[in-house]
């Protein structure tokens, strides 16, 4: 994972004001505050549905179903990407003595949620994306 500035420019830009008009409050405060939703609330987070998760910002695809697995934390688990610069990656030093890796889309700077890697996740890479329901929209492949 490469770290990336957070102040870098993005394919999708809006001020506050257009995102609160954009997004619910709900949404605003979890992708534009970095924010995060209760464990075990999110509509994903037991979905099963085959398709592609994007972004709910913007829309940019993020996450294969194929990738997602049940990691019992409360909220979707990805073990990858669907691309690998779909998301960026940036320190999360918000919880005192606890550093942390957040996961932003990589078109408009939304805080999707955090990964985590080498604690033992049974995947093909040994990371689980820890993402945020209300950071994605389901694009069902049945249409």
């Amino acid at each position: 994972m490469t770290m990336k500035p957070s102040d870098r420019s993005y394919s999708v830009n809006r001020t506050d004001e257009e995102w609160r008009e954009h997004l619910s409050a709900d949404e605003f405060a979890v992708l534009r505050r970095a924010g995060t939703e209760r464990p075990f609330t999110g509509e994903y987070t037991d979905s099963k549905t085959v398709g592609v998760y994007a972004c709910r910002a913007c829309g940019a695809e993020l996450f294969a179903s194929e990738t997602k697995f049940d990691s019992h934390c409360g909220w979707p688990s990805f073990f990858s990407p669907l691309a690998g610069d779909s998301v960026e990656f940036l320190e999360d030093r918000s919880l005192p003595g606890r550093p942390r890796v957040e996961v932003r889309c990589a078109t408009c700077g939304s805080h999707l949620g955090h990964v985590f890697e080498g604690e033992g996740y049974d995947t093909p890479t040994d990371q689980r994306y820890c993402i945020n329901s209300i950071s994605l929209t389901l694009r069902p492949a049945d249409g």
